[in-house]
């Protein structure tokens, strides 16, 4: 399957690409800021992400799954019967087995991740620190293996983040995510974490960028360095058109 993303998506940077078409990237900092919190007007920011889905449009996708994200661990599992910008309350994950349907995360500094099996089901997950510590990567893994895709079968891409070194927090994060006690504070490097999560469930494939959101502030937004804008990290299960 060939899909031309560069010419239907040209804010997509950083793509990856998966077993039976599905794919996945980050939008980059020269595309403009996809949150709505920022001191950009509505009106702008919703251009944004009108081209966004004219773009997948393209590409055969007539459903997008995004939410207003709270750093849990609440994964969301998105089936047919609707089509158009879905956008939920309360959720850091979305999982889907239907064809022609986008997930969607908005990120700056936190951990995009993207889980993809080879039979046709894909996982968006949000993950700072709270979201890594309460498990969101085994919450949105469990979730694909109740509907039959094993986790030791699928693939995993840690987009760009915040880097350890660019990431000092207090012991009581590095109590939370460890699960044991800390005195004082330190660097978390999150995709790490993640990384050593997605081995212990055995994933058949396991990456990771190597960009930091806050070093590579020409490219990204960083929460961390004081920026109101988001980029996205989007996973995509095609449609049959594409």
């Amino acid at each position: 399957m060939v899909i031309n993303v560069d010419a239907a998506l040209p804010h997509a940077d950083h793509v990856t690409a998966f077993p039976a078409g599905i794919f996945a990237f980050t939008t980059k900092r020269s595309a403009g800021s996809f949150g709505f919190g920022s001191s950009e007007t509505v009106a702008t920011v919703w251009d944004r992400w009108s081209t966004l889905q004219d773009g997948l449009s393209a590409l055969g996708v007539s459903r997008l799954a995004s939410a207003t994200q709270v750093h849990g661990a609440v994964v969301e599992q998105h089936q047919a019967g609707w089509h158009g910008w879905l956008r939920m309350r309360g959720v850091d994950g979305h999982v889907t087995n239907v064809p022609g349907t986008a997930l969607v995360i908005t990120v700056a500094d936190c951990t995009p991740i993207f889980i993809a099996h080879p039979a046709g089901a894909v996982a968006a997950l949000h993950a700072g620190w709270r979201g890594t510590a309460a498990r969101i990567l085994d919450v949105g893994l469990d979730l694909l293996e109740s509907i039959g895709y094993p986790a030791d079968e699928c693939a995993i891409h840690l987009g760009p983040a915040i880097c350890a070194s660019c990431y000092e927090v207090g012991p009581e994060v590095l109590t939370a995510v460890f699960g044991q006690s800390h005195t004082s504070h330190g660097q978390l490097d999150v995709r790490a974490v993640l990384t050593e999560h997605a081995h212990k469930r055995r994933l058949a494939s396991v990456a990771s960028s190597t960009w930091c959101t806050r070093c590579d502030r020409d490219h990204f937004f960083s929460h961390r360095a004081g920026d109101d804008g988001r980029q996205l990290g989007v996973i995509v299960l095609p449609g049959e058109s594409s």
